[in-house]
């Protein structure tokens, strides 16, 4: 029986093949699947199906996987420092660092290859008016974006409410900072309303010109699969340098998500009227703008590719019928090149 299994030719499907063809043991069959009558990319109904639920399906699991490690973190370290909870702390601020920069990475990890990982509504925002990413996608990328934040916030406080009853004081207890700062981000008490927009800005456009260059293949890029190598590296450094004020949040559904959670949980209210709307202004705000600003500084003095709103052709060069070379074309972030 094994014998007959391993004599089966491999099935390889490239577009550019000219017929479809088969190959003995070893060797791999190259199948046309544009002239391959026997060959399909829907076997079923629920294939064409997922065929359009797939790239909404993977922003939604990668940021899902990136809030229940980057709040299980936050929740494991400060419960634990409670006697009532554990005998010994969990953790420290690095360990909360590395739950966060592990939560991005595996986050793209899973959805990378199918949309491009963005996992954050700032940067599908910034690539959809800096680049080619197409308009048309913004809000179902940003929902799915959103969802999927709230949904890995409610996994982690199910796993998780027994030890917040007990940190609280008593069951249904929920204060805000409190432990709700465990789930979204509240800045220090002393920090001024312009200096938490200004922390997470600056987070923010860092964060977006490290993705820019490391998906760009003029630069220095790393190899192919790294990817969320870099960025496990980059959230590590933001949190390690730039985290302590405002909880570093550099992604609106990364917070509002976990702020919906709190709401709906019996934190009320309070998680948006915080230091007047501290939710809208900061984490929301701050870092779509930062982001926007590290996509055009990036592009302004360091990027070529055509697919740049900086280096559309001119009026003299459409005039003359000029256009940017193929080579000086890059591939939007977004699909498996970008992993």
């Amino acid at each position: 029986m094994s014998e007959s299994i391993s004599e089966k030719p491999i099935i390889q499907r490239r577009s550019d093949a000219s017929s479809c063809s088969y190959s003995g043991k070893g060797d791999a069959a190259i199948v046309d699947v544009t002239e391959c009558d026997h060959c399909t990319r829907y076997p079923n109904r629920w294939c064409r199906i997922r065929e359009y639920l797939r790239e909404p399906a993977a922003e939604f699991f990668g940021i899902m996987f990136l809030i229940i490690f980057g709040v299980g973190g936050d929740l494991q370290v400060v419960l634990s420092s409670n006697p009532n909870v554990a005998p010994t702390s969990k953790g420290s601020y690095l360990s909360l660092n590395f739950g966060w920069a592990v939560g991005v990475a595996l986050g793209v990890y899973v959805s990378g290859g199918i949309s491009g990982g963005h996992i954050n509504p700032a940067v599908t925002l910034a690539l959809a008016t800096v680049r080619n990413f197409p308009w048309k996608k913004v809000p179902i990328y940003m929902a799915a974006q959103l969802m999927g934040a709230l949904c890995g916030a409610g996994i982690v406080y199910a796993n998780y409410f027994h030890a917040i009853d007990l940190y609280e004081g008593g069951p249904g207890v929920r204060t805000v900072p409190g432990t709700a700062s465990l789930f979204s981000t509240y800045a220090l008490d002393y920090m001024t309303p312009v200096s938490c927009f200004f922390s997470e800005f600056l987070a923010s456009a860092a964060l977006m010109m490290v993705i820019l260059a490391i998906t760009d293949k003029r630069n220095n890029p790393p190899a192919p699969g790294l990817v969320p190598v870099a960025l496990f590296i980059t959230i590590l450094g933001i949190g390690a340098s730039l985290g302590m004020e405002t909880s570093y949040a550099i992604n609106p559904a990364r917070d509002l998500g976990p702020r919906l959670l709190t709401a709906m949980v019996g934190y009320g209210r309070d998680v948006f009227t915080y230091r007047s709307q501290y939710w809208l202004w900061c984490p929301i705000l701050a870092p779509f703008l930062g982001m926007q600003f590290g996509a055009l500084f990036y592009d302004l003095f360091l990027f070529t590719g055509s697919e740049s709103i900086i280096n559309k052709p001119d009026a003299e060069t459409q005039k003359r019928h000029l256009h940017a070379c193929p080579q000086q074309r890059n591939k939007v972030p977004a699909g498996a090149d970008s992993v």
